[in-house]
């Protein structure tokens, strides 16, 4: 438990920040689920589409730190390629 009132403090702000990390971690997921389920029924255009919207989601969760820049792009790339297969 914390003592002192900056700790205190620092308390309140990680589980805020917490709170905030999860739930764009979790809008991430969902837009890649919705790819990926796009991709699994063969819809080229609803694939897309959502992939569109997926990628600057993605980004996004990287340039606030709740995933690693890399890890991001490696999932966007990872994503390009199955709806490129999928589009030949």
């Amino acid at each position: 438990m914390a003592n002192t009132s900056s700790a205190k403090k620092a308390t309140r702000k990680i589980a805020r920040r917490t709170a905030i990390n999860k739930n764009r971690r979790s809008r991430v997921r969902t837009y890649i689920r919705q790819v990926e389920e796009a991709l699994a029924s063969g819809d080229k255009a609803a694939a897309q589409a959502a992939f569109k919207v997926a990628e600057p989601e993605m980004m996004r969760a990287a340039s606030k730190g709740v995933v690693h820049k890399n890890t991001a792009s490696r999932k966007v790339s990872r994503l390009a390629q199955r709806l490129k297969v999928l589009s030949a």
